[in-house]
This record gives structure tokens, sequence and C-alpha cells, in this order.
């Protein structure tokens, strides 16, 4: 038995802006600094790339990453520089990894999401910051892992039923 085939309403772009104010002011909550807590930005900037490249592209990255920065009180442009590197990646496969399930997208966005943590990583260590271990990469596996929740839940508001019902508004 074949899942069904749904046909997606376009996405308000304000919904886009609110998800990823949400997601960050998720990571403004204090136990962003703890190990192995996702990054919510690039989980939902990824996710808004994959979906609506031609919405959310490298610049709001940029800008999102430099937000992120400033709140980090790190390195100006560590962050920007990971989602930009982010967003071009999701753009790029970007009709490749919708063709998967959730699972087969989980594992193809896997590296880009780790690639993500390892750009500050690299910047922290080559700029004489002491090693933190390996836990702060960690997060890249727990962002797959979120993948299909934050995708059910971002695409939930424009699915319309497969089952079309004269009473129903939509």
């Amino acid at each position: 038995m074949s899942r069904p085939q749904y046909i997606l309403l376009p996405v308000n772009p304000y919904f886009i802006a609110l998800s990823l104010v949400v997601a960050f002011l998720v990571n403004l909550m204090p136990w962003g600094h703890a190990p192995a807590m996702p990054d919510f930005v690039a989980l939902v900037l990824m996710f808004w790339n994959i979906h609506q490249p031609r919405k959310v592209g490298m610049g709001v990255a940029f800008v999102v990453g430099l937000l992120m920065d400033v709140h980090n009180a790190g390195l100006l442009g560590e962050h920007a520089l990971a989602y930009t590197l982010l967003s071009y990646g999701a753009i790029m496969i970007h009709r490749r990894v919708l063709f998967f399930t959730l699972l087969g997208q989980a594992l193809t966005v896997l590296p880009l999401l780790l690639l993500a943590h390892v750009v500050p990583f690299i910047i922290r260590l080559a700029t004489g910051a002491a090693f933190p271990g390996w836990w702060p990469l960690a997060a890249g596996f727990v962002e797959a892992l979120l993948w299909p929740v934050i995708s059910i839940l971002l695409l939930a508001p424009q699915k319309r039923a497969v089952d079309r019902d004269d009473t129903r508004p939509i």
C-alpha cells in the first residue's frame, strides 16, 4: 500500500518568519549551551531551504547567523558562515531530498547538519579556544533525529485533505 500524495497549499511568508523567530527564541533559552543541544535555527532554516529555496535563501541564513553570533557573544561571523554553508548545501540538494521518506531525508541532511556544527568548532579552535570535547558535534545527530518531527510540524499548515469534503473550507 502506498502512502497518500498530498498536494500542499502555498506557504504563508509570515509562517516562515514566525517559525524562524520561534526557533531563534528556543535557541535563546538558557539550556542552549548544554552538550549535544540541537540548534533549532539551523534545523528550521535547513527545512525552509529545502522546501522553499526561493523564499528562504543564503541571505536569510547569513542574517540569522549574525543574530546568533550577537546572541552568543562569540566571534562575529562564525554562525553566519556555518548557516550560509548549510543553506547552500540544502539548496543544492533540495530536489533530491524531497523524494525520500522522512527517515531517508534525515539521513541525507545529517552531513549538512554536522557541517553546521563543525565550522564553528574549527573556527573556535583556530582562534585559540580550549578544546571543548566532541559533545558539541553530537548535536548534528540529535538534529537529524528531530528532522521528521520538524518536517511534520512545519508542513502541517500546508496540507489539504486527500479526500475532499464539500463541508470543509479547504
